[in-house]
């Protein structure tokens, strides 16, 4: 039996137009002004070529065209009411789409969690989302009603002239496919220069956030002119791009400007030749004069913005290349509402996971278990596969195999936030927002009070230091806590977590920027608080290990050793060489 065909996803021009589903009455009332529009134009000129013709020919005085002029008047104003109207619900569009992009990009990366973005570049995403989002407005703005306005106009200009003269509308028909067949054709060029033009932008403000993140090694290594130089030519590259667009903009209006103005000679030589010849009424001539114009109008309009299009499809890839990333998120067949048992007792059955851009397993058929109440210490050399371990339990990742249970519960059946909830995480690189110190604190728990915080912050040995700022608790943190010591950091994440009081508590290298006096402060802090509570220790620092219930060694993902302290170091096995070379460092 065969299988079904895949389903085909749109394109880029049609999942552009589908985003406008966001808002159909915005597009409504702009299609209908610019067909209102259109219609007006040809009133316009009718009115117009009557009033000439009623003036040179018959003779007639202003009392006698006066209710002609006052219907252009009209007109003319209800044009300009019409524009305006197309104006307001074309900017109404493009921002409606905008504010939805930017809330759905921002929700799915926060969905797709901290492991995804370890595979971007953070200037590159924030690019997409500022930048990029932005040159959309070109596309629903300027670019989408010109291509509904290039539809609707000449075709209802054609269906009137074809009963008034065939030789012009023959003319109209036939001149007409050639702007649009150049403008595909010089398009596709523009395309092409518009994909680069915004790689090269990505390209110049992650390499430039880079450089500002990691401006004191640059001037500790006395490597700042090396990345002028690297920025002056990416920069340069960035400009040579920009400017093949700007080339390629400018050759297509020429070239625009040129079919549409030779297409109207052609339609103003024909006419006039037959009016000479009496061929043609005056009047009729003139309203053909007059309309010819605005039958190339919105097509020499529609390739002028074309290049709008093109700059907004290029930004356009990128968002929907981040959007159509797969979530890691729980089955179709899971209950995410299914609440947390208990007891909290968490089982690895055969975990492994494997990253997409690594061919090696991170992790190789992990099992064992944390009791509730027990603190598990997570020990191996670096890379050994610890903090995927941690990630794993975060949900941030998903295994490829094996599954994860809470109880005896899958945990994919349980949903992320119910599942975050019952944890309290503190990363071996902790983030510090730049606010001030009680805002980073009450992060885990934003109805804290300032006696809770204060509290938080004496368990992890915060509070002496944080009282010996300038502000105390009000002090500034600074852009990632760059204002202060490591240590210091590490201190506040602590805090942080404590704070948060939850039943799991996830420590992956603690104490990895203490000394070893405050390292023996936390530790006895932990004890105390980690008093019913379930606790994953990840450390490098066996010394930290030694206070956990039980420990796991874990070496190239996968588990060689566990157990207690005592039993390890009896067996004498991985763990108490580890142990052993240890003492002898210190």
């Amino acid at each position: 039996m065969s299988s079904p065909p895949a389903e085909r996803k749109p394109n880029l021009d049609q999942r552009l137009l589908l985003e406008t589903r966001t808002a159909p009455g915005i597009l409504a009332a702009s299609l209908v002004s610019n067909a209102l529009l259109g219609i007006a134009t040809l009133i316009q000129a009718l009115l117009l070529s009557q009033t000439i013709s009623r003036v040179f020919q018959q003779g007639a005085h202003l009392e006698d065209v006066l209710p002609l002029l006052l219907s252009l008047l009209g007109i003319v104003m209800l044009r300009g009411c019409l524009n305006y109207t197309n104006s307001i619900a074309s900017a109404h569009l493009a921002t409606r789409i905008k504010s939805g992009l930017r809330m759905r990009f921002v929700t799915h990366l926060y969905t797709l969690g901290p492991a995804h973005n370890l595979t971007e570049r953070s200037g590159d995403l924030v690019l997409s989302y500022t930048e990029g989002i932005e040159k959309l407005d070109g596309y629903f703005r300027d670019y989408l009603p010109s291509v509904f306005t290039a539809l609707f106009l000449p075709l209802l200009i054609l269906l009137v002239v074809l009963p008034l003269d065939m030789l012009t509308f023959v003319v109209l028909l036939v001149t007409a496919p050639l702007i649009p067949f150049f403008m595909a054709l010089i398009g596709m060029a523009a395309g092409a220069f518009a994909k680069r033009q915004f790689y090269e932008m990505r390209y110049l403000g992650a390499h430039f956030l880079d450089v500002m993140q990691g401006l004191t090694t640059l001037k500790l290594f006395n490597r700042s002119q090396y990345q002028v130089e690297t920025i002056r030519r990416i920069t340069g590259r960035f400009r040579e791009a920009t400017m093949h667009v700007l080339r390629v903009a400018f050759l297509s209006a020429l070239t625009l400007e040129m079919l549409a103005t030779l297409s109207v000679a052609i339609v103003a030589v024909e006419i006039g030749i037959r009016l000479l010849n009496s061929g043609i009424s005056f009047e009729q001539a003139l309203f053909l004069l007059i309309i010819a114009p605005e039958f190339y109008l919105p097509l020499r309009a529609l390739g002028t913005r074309f290049h709008n299009a093109t700059e907004s499809k290029a930004a356009a890839e990128r968002i929907f290349k981040v959007l159509d990333t797969p979530l890691p998120g729980i089955n179709a067949e899971s209950d995410a509402t299914r609440s947390i048992p208990i007891s909290l007792l968490i089982r690895f059955e055969d975990v492994s996971l494997t990253y997409e851009q690594s061919p090696r397993p991170a992790l190789r058929n992990i099992s064992f278990e944390i009791k509730s109440g027990q603190k598990v210490a997570l020990v191996g050399t670096s890379g050994s596969g610890k903090t995927t371990i941690a990630n794993l339990l975060l949900r941030f990742i998903q295994p490829t195999s094996g599954k994860i249970t809470i109880d005896g519960y899958d945990l994919v059946r349980i949903s992320d936030e119910h599942w975050r909830e019952q944890l309290a995480w503190v990363s071996q690189s902790p983030y510090l927002f730049n606010t001030t110190i009680a805002e980073n604190i009450r992060f885990s728990r934003p109805n804290a009070s300032e006696a809770q915080i204060i509290a938080a912050a004496q368990i992890a040995g915060a509070h002496e230091f944080i009282m010996q700022m300038p502000q105390g608790y009000q002090t500034l943190c600074g852009e990632r806590g760059l204002r202060l010591s490591g240590g210091q950091a590490q201190r506040i994440a602590l805090a942080r977590a404590f704070l948060r009081d939850a039943p799991v508590l996830i420590l992956d290298e603690p104490t990895s920027q203490l000394d070893p006096e405050s390292e023996a402060e936390i530790i006895q802090s932990l004890d105390q608080f980690a008093q019913k509570r379930t606790v994953l220790l990840i450390t490098h620092r066996l010394s930290t290990a030694v206070h956990a219930d039980w420990i796991i060694v874990i070496e190239q993902g996968g588990i060689i050793e566990q157990g207690t302290h005592t039993d390890l170091i009896a067996a004498k096995g991985h763990y108490a060489r580890l142990i052993k070379s240890y003492k002898d460092s210190r």
